[in-house]
């Protein structure tokens, strides 16, 4: 044999055994538990009752009980359930149109949830906001909104508002990839980080406003950068791993309550499901869906809470049990729920009772 082909043959040996000996070190360093079962318990928990909320949800409006626009969090479960562990109540929380797993994750009910969906009495809004107008002055819960980029002003408003009164609160405030090409944004940004203002902006980015990709709608593909125009610290966070969610956003809040001003996530998500109810989301594939499927948040953590021993199967059985019939009393509470009055109409429109120009 030539000493060529033994060198050769040296190499490629030493270089299997390598590669061998990296796959043997990524197995021996299993995932590590940082919290308590009661936290991971907790996230599970929160994001599988957005999850099993959502889907009851797209059936009902499949079956004409829901109507309007319906715009789904299916997917993207793992930013509210990370951002609900790293909040305080007091704390604001504005966001967009595709909120519901959002005002659930603030304690807004499932009954009332439902129930406004189905343009109930008895919903969060008394029936008259729908699927994109919840709001909850106890879980300081200020909507879905359901403009384009509404939410930043408003949030940075109320950031302004617990500067003013001297809190501790901060007020987060969502918006879509889409949304961070209005104007409103830049303006927001530079006023906020004018006046040092206890603001968490945090842009959901599910790579497609609407139906068009951030590649094609911006020259700034990583859309965190924008925050460095105004010496914003900006960092971007794996939407898909609730841990890393909770983590990013304690990091921003501490930094926000030192009274050192705004803080800017880019947290990268995906929706599973189209833009509304009524989109087929042609404009990608399905290879492209499934991928990100395989990074499911729900089942990530859930693989982790078993294979760290952090709760049994029965455990999670359970908690899967226990949420399905609570989703099933709330659809029973919604379809068994009044319409609101047609006098409802004309209240909770002004402060200003007698405002003379609302009818005749």
């Amino acid at each position: 044999m030539s000493f060529a082909i033994q060198h050769n043959r040296r190499i490629f040996t030493t270089q299997k055994y390598k590669e061998m000996a990296e796959v043997a070190d990524k197995k021996k360093k299993k995932w590590k538990a940082k919290y308590d079962k009661d936290t991971y318990l907790n996230w599970y928990e929160t994001m599988q009752r957005i999850r099993l909320f959502e889907n009851r949800a797209l059936q009902m409006y499949g079956q004409n009980k829901i109507r309007g626009f319906c715009h789904v969090y299916i997917g993207q479960e793992a930013i509210a359930g990370g951002m609900s562990s790293a909040l305080r109540p007091e704390d604001a929380v504005i966001t967009g149109y595709r909120q519901h797993g959002t005002a659930i994750s603030r304690g807004i009910s499932t009954k009332e949830a439902m129930a406004e969906l189905f343009g109930k009495s008895t919903g969060i809004n008394k029936g008259k906001g729908g699927s994109m107008h919840f709001f909850s002055k106890e879980n300081r819960y200020f909507g879905g909104n359901g403009i384009v980029g509404a939410t930043i002003p408003i949030g940075t408003g109320i950031a302004l508002a617990e500067q003013y009164k001297k809190t501790d609160n901060i007020a987060v405030t969502m918006f879509g990839d889409g949304a961070a090409r209005q104007g409103s944004l830049h303006e927001s940004f530079n006023m906020a980080m004018t006046w040092k203002l206890p603001v968490l902006y945090i842009c959901e980015n599910n790579n497609y406003a609407m139906g068009t990709s951030v590649e094609r709608t911006s020259n700034v593909h990583d859309i965190y950068k924008l925050g460095s125009a105004y010496d914003m610290p900006s960092e971007p966070v794996d939407g898909m791993d609730v841990e890393k969610v909770h983590e990013a956003i304690e990091k921003a809040v501490k930094h926000i309550r030192s009274g050192k001003g705004p803080y800017f996530l880019e947290i990268k998500t995906y929706r599973y499901k189209g833009h509304s109810v009524s989109d087929p989301a042609t404009y990608r594939s399905r290879d492209e869906v499934n991928e990100y499927k395989e990074k499911d948040p729900i089942k990530q953590l859930e693989s982790r809470i078993l294979d760290g021993n952090i709760a049994s199967k029965e455990e999670i059985k359970e908690i899967k049990d226990r949420l399905k019939k609570e989703i099933e009393e709330a659809l029973e509470f919604a379809e068994n729920s009044e319409y609101p009055d047609k006098s409802e109409l004309y209240t909770d429109n002004y402060l200003q009772e007698d405002y003379p120009f609302i009818k005749d």
